[in-house]
């Protein structure tokens, strides 16, 4: 019996210390601003809902923060230029409703800040 009191205590404490990695949602106009995050804490993404549809930007994380994607959704569809990083590689891909219309890969790309 005491061996399970300590064990539950332990229980108890490790949860306590868990960080919150539930989603966040926020309301913005007519639009609902969604944050994912990783186990660790960090974001993993970030981007828009309109009536119940992904719309807007949105953006993606490593697990160490670092971008590795960001695109853009117009009422649940991906729409337009996205960017894939991975290592040095940065991949532009085109999207017609939320078909790949076009891949271009670009090798020893450098990570770029776009809001």
């Amino acid at each position: 019996m005491k061996t399970l009191a300590i064990l539950a205590l332990g229980l108890l404490s490790i949860g306590l210390n868990a960080q919150d990695i539930a989603p966040q949602f926020q309301k913005e106009g007519d639009n609902i601003k969604a944050t994912y995050f990783h186990e660790n804490g960090k974001v993993a993404q970030t981007g828009y809902f309109l009536n119940g549809k992904l719309h807007g930007k949105w953006k993606m994380y490593n697990t160490e923060g670092k971008k590795i994607a960001m695109g853009k959704y117009i009422q649940g569809k991906r729409t337009g230029k996205w960017l894939f990083w991975q290592e040095d590689i940065l991949k532009e891909v085109n999207y017609t409703d939320s078909k790949i219309a076009a891949v271009v890969t670009k090798e020893k790309a450098k990570r770029v800040v776009v809001n």
